[in-house]
This record gives structure tokens, sequence and C-alpha cells, in this order.
């Protein structure tokens, strides 16, 4: 069983992202689960055509504890027998989601949520890398393998830097390595050259480019993955091929994180400064 991570900038559509994917390795006979690690409970919607599981913090605030929770309320089947889970959080300004994910996961593995037969786990982490809370999946060991979803942004791509840095933190201690990055395109200039570059930078590899497709969002607001909305068309391929290129990667590695002068130096090589500047100016 493979434990995934999937990081990113909030708002770059790394639950989309991870949803389309998991959809692919499940056409493909994959056992899959998803553990939702984002209090707005929005990792497994696609799978289960819903506007939000019932996450496991909010039932154990009605109940009074994780302890009177039954595995079965929290865990739901949907897209080809994908297993979908969601932490929760807190309620809005008081406490720390970061420790709603811990308590999620461990009530999970103590209840037989993670049982032989599965191929993956994929954890859908919210943002960036801010508080031990969130960096729980490798601060714990609980994911051996890291996915960075960027685009050719210039705080997308500094997101990936600082979650690297993150990586680095935890490579040691807890055995984790970066798979690589996921392009999600913005249609940002010489974008794929500009994710490649960095990349390269921090040791790893581009493992693919998903192009900007308003089928996306069509599926979206059906509450579906593309691959389940319209399997035969372009997009889904694109999903299926990177089902299949994580899947089969072998290349894990401790990135090297850049500083922000270096980021910087990569952003104005490839024209994304000057273009800021006159945008600006404009």
């Amino acid at each position: 069983m493979r434990q995934i991570a999937i990081y990113g900038k909030g708002g770059i559509g790394k639950s989309t992202t991870t949803q389309n994917l998991v959809a692919g390795l499940a056409e493909a006979g994959k056992k899959v689960l998803i553990v939702g690690c984002d209090p707005k409970a929005d990792s497994t919607r696609l799978m289960l055509h819903a506007k939000a599981q019932t996450t496991v913090m909010d039932l154990a605030r009605d109940r009074g504890g994780v302890e009177e929770l039954e595995l079965g309320e929290v865990l739901m089947t949907g897209f080809k027998g994908v297993r979908c889970t969601e932490s929760g959080g807190p309620e809005p300004g008081v406490g720390c989601a970061g420790r709603g994910v811990i308590t999620a996961i461990n009530f999970l593995e103590e209840n037989g949520a993670y049982t032989p037969d599965l191929d993956f786990v994929f954890y859908d982490v919210l943002g960036d890398v801010v508080c031990g809370g969130f960096a729980m999946p490798m601060r714990e060991k609980k994911a051996q393998e890291i996915y960075i979803v960027t685009s050719g942004e210039m705080m997308a791509m500094y997101a990936a830097n600082n979650i690297c840095k993150g990586i680095v933190k935890y490579a040691v201690s807890g055995g984790i390595r970066l798979g690589g990055l996921i392009c999600n395109s913005r249609k940002v200039d010489k974008e794929y050259e500009l994710i490649a570059a960095l990349a390269a930078k921090l040791g790893t590899q581009l493992i693919h480019f998903v192009p900007r497709d308003n089928i996306v969002q069509r599926a979206e607001l059906k509450r579906m993955t593309v691959i389940e909305h319209e399997p035969q068309c372009a997009q889904a391929d694109e999903y299926r091929t990177l089902a299949r290129k994580i899947s089969e990667n072998k290349n894990l590695v401790i990135p090297t994180p850049m500083t922000m002068d270096e980021l910087e130096e990569l952003l104005i090589t490839y024209g994304f400064m000057d273009a800021e500047t006159e945008t600006a100016n404009a």
C-alpha cells in the first residue's frame, strides 16, 4: 500500500486534481482510499456526488468524542469503489484544524480503515505547510510520497518551494520523498518550460502537465470527475496519464529547495517578473 500526500497552494485545484487522478487509478482497477485533510471537506465531493461528506470532527463534536463514532458513519464508497473520508476541522475561529487531521487519521487507523487490499491511500492536504498539524502526514510517517500541485503563477511556485522545505525537514526522520510536481495549468506564458525548470532546480520531475480545459468545471458542476462525466474526452485521458505516471513512478527524491533570490531569478529568466512589472505599471 502506497500512502501519498498531495500538497499545493490553496486554490490551485489540488482537490480537483487529486480526485480526477484517483478516478483514473480506480478505473484501472486500483483500490484507493481518499482522506480529505481540509476543513472545507471538499476532497471527496466528486467521488460521492455530494456537496460535502459528514466529517470525523463534525460527528465527534456532536457525540462528545471520536470514541463514540463508528467507522461506517464516516467512511463512504464512491466512484468505482473509491473509499472516502473527511477529517473536517474545528468551528471557524476556534482551535487548530491541523489537530483535526491528526485525530481523524488516528481514528481511521485504529478502526480498520487501512485494509490490506488497498493499493493507495491519498491524503489531500490543505494549502501550504504552515503549521505542524498539516505537516502531519509527513511528520508521522503516514505518507511516503509527496506530490505538489502547482502552476506557472509566482505564489503557486513559492508555495511549492516552501513545501519542499517541509519535505527536507522530515525526510530523514520520516523517510518521505518527493515524487514530482503536477502542473495544473493556468495558461501562463511558457508555463510548461517554467515548471519543468522549477522541477529541475528542486531536483525532481514535472511528472505531468495538466492542460486547462473548461470540461473540468462543467464536470464539477455535476459533482463528478471528468473521467466519469465525459470518459471519452481528451482531458479524461490527461488524468488517466497522470494516474499511470504516478502508479509507475519510482523517481522519489529529497528535494533541494531554492532561496527566494533563486526563485525570482528563475521567474525573470522566463520573463515572468517583467510581465508582472509591466502589468503593475499599466
